[in-house]
């Protein structure tokens, strides 16, 4: 036995199942999206990584979040990356520079550059930070990767 609904009837079936599904969401995992820019040595790093790892030392879990860096320039959202979560934060920052080095096998062997080993600092992001910038210091070009005094530089 079928049953007919009004237009009126089944629209605010619709709506109201529509407003139930944007309460409830996608299926949130509690991510944000983080963007930025990544300098070393006063120029923007060409390309690396750049990986928001939970500071499990102040008691920070979840998943971590990562994004490509071109051009001195990342952004989570960007194909590749994944979201952050808010709260203590440990920042690795990998910096190569993709151009064949002078003098390179030209044996079409894929060749690059590493400017620096892994640099790590900590930062604390809260959900109103969308954007943060990072200066890798001169000195990270030194040595092992080691964990250094926050350097960031907001907007």
């Amino acid at each position: 036995m079928l049953r007919q609904l009004s237009l009126a009837a089944f629209l605010t079936r619709f709506a109201t199942m529509l407003l139930c599904g944007l309460m409830l969401g996608c299926g949130n995992d509690g991510t944000q999206n983080l963007s930025g820019t990544v300098t070393f040595q006063g120029k923007p790093v060409p390309a690396g990584k750049i990986y928001f790892l939970p500071d499990s030392s102040k008691n920070n879990t979840g998943p971590s979040g990562w994004a490509d860096i071109k051009d001195g320039r990342y952004d989570t959202s960007a194909a590749g990356g994944s979201g952050v979560i808010t709260g203590p934060m440990v920042v690795a920052i990998e910096g190569i520079d993709p151009r064949p080095p002078a003098g390179a096998d030209p044996s079409g062997e894929i060749t690059t550059t590493v400017l620096f080993p892994r640099y790590e600092t900590t930062i604390d992001l809260s959900s109103e930070d969308v954007t943060k910038d990072f200066e890798v210091p001169a000195e990270a070009a030194k040595g092992s990767p080691q964990s250094q005094a926050p350097v960031y530089t907001g907007p």
